[in-house]
């Protein structure tokens, strides 16, 4: 026992509140998406349920691979390499949008021509946009109010790649506006500039609306949303709630889901109602309080963090991830419209899945590096925090 305690402080370093949250959510994403595939499975794979089984289980294997070796790299290398992500996005987004897989009427997907994988070059975008202005606002902490060196590259990444997100893929858009938004806040960013990205935010969003592939879907679900009659309630949100209300307490148990023969894409958009009715309110309110408790601990990482750069990254990528789970199970229980944002670490997906492991692998290494640095200053960094804001 000993042994193996001295292994994991070896290998497994950084947060250890965080490793915990990372694999409950992973266990609990293979029962998950094993029950939610069922259905799947007897319609494409012959009822064979343990290919999707299998495959999962080793996607979520390769993310934690990848979030464990990321881990290890010291964070301040992410700064350069954020920026060299944002020159590829760029290119790889347009084409995307221009020759990618069409699905549900928009392009999100471009096939990777050796290995003949797919993913979404909006995870990249998105994860590189955060980690570059958490960067550049970092590096200009003593001139965050000059307009020229400081706001004008920041809000001109911004508006470009939202832009280019948003045309096929506008709820990641906004949800990474939102993250932008709030990381510029926490970096000093002065009410003013923040009104004016809000406002630049807007135009961009509205431009993509009419010039994109999902405007009309867009404004067809605010509209279905924002309709009072319960006869008008989408078919997947109607069934969703059924999911919810029949779980109860405790659920009916696991892999006794009845909704998710219905549900459209039950292991990936409404994961979330195929817990709650079979763990019940029981298990939806434990998968909650896991993501709280994520962005507390990245969050807390903020506070005792001794450089700017790795505050502002951790808690740009802990919002993300955090306000992307809180979007998903949204929809599931009638919050907020419906849209395609999987639950992070816990939906079945591909690329997703390993660019969420290294997101989580950054934020562990941010935390990593304040435990070399001074993680046992705790009390003495928050005032210095406090001090410097």
């Amino acid at each position: 026992m000993a042994k193996v305690k001295v292994w994991l402080e070896e290998n497994l370093k950084g947060d250890p509140i965080i490793w915990g949250i990372v694999l409950l959510l992973s266990m609990i994403s293979i029962l998950a998406v094993y029950s939610a595939t069922g259905s799947l499975a007897y319609r494409k794979m012959g009822g064979n349920t343990e290919i999707y089984l299998f495959k999962h289980s080793a996607l979520i294997l390769s993310s934690l691979v990848v979030m464990w070796g990321v881990h290890t790299i010291p964070y301040k290398y992410f700064s350069k390499l954020s920026l060299f992500a944002l020159w590829i996005s760029v290119p790889l987004l347009l084409i995307t949008y221009a020759f990618g897989a069409t699905i549900n009427e928009a392009n999100r997907w471009l096939t990777i021509p050796i290995i003949n994988q797919a993913f979404q070059p909006s995870d990249l975008a998105k994860l590189a946009l955060i980690a570059a202005v958490a960067g550049m606002l970092a590096k200009r902490q003593r001139k965050i109010a000059d307009i020229k060196g400081t706001f004008i590259p920041i809000i001109i990444w911004i508006g470009i790649i939202c832009l280019l997100i948003a045309l096929a893929n506008m709820s990641t858009a906004v949800m990474l506006l939102s993250t932008c938004l709030l990381l510029m806040f926490i970096g000093r960013v002065p009410l003013k500039y923040l009104l004016v990205v809000g406002m630049v935010g807007a135009l961009v969003l509205s431009t993509a609306i009419l010039m994109g592939q999902r405007g009309g879907v867009f404004f067809s679900r605010i509209e279905k949303f924002m309709n009072e009659d319960p006869g008008e309630v989408p078919f997947q949100a109607k069934h969703s709630y059924i999911a919810i209300a029949t779980g109860g307490i405790t659920g009916k148990g696991p892999g006794k889901s009845e909704q998710r023969n219905i549900l459209p894409h039950p292991y990936s958009d409404f994961i979330y109602a195929i817990i709650v009715e079979e763990y019940g309110m029981v298990g939806g309110g434990f998968v909650l309080f896991l993501y709280l408790a994520l962005l507390y601990r990245g969050m807390r990482v903020v506070a005792i963090s001794t450089r700017p750069f790795g505050g502002l990254l951790s808690a740009g990528l802990s919002f993300s991830l955090v306000i992307q789970a809180m979007i998903n199970m949204g929809v599931a229980v009638g919050l907020v419209p419906i849209t395609g944002l999987p639950l992070p670490m816990v939906s079945m997906g591909g690329t997703s899945l390993i660019f969420t492991g290294i997101s989580l692998g950054i934020i562990l290494s941010v935390s990593r590096g304040d435990h070399e640095d001074a993680f046992v200053g705790e009390e003495k960094s928050v005032k210095n925090l406090v001090n410097v804001a």
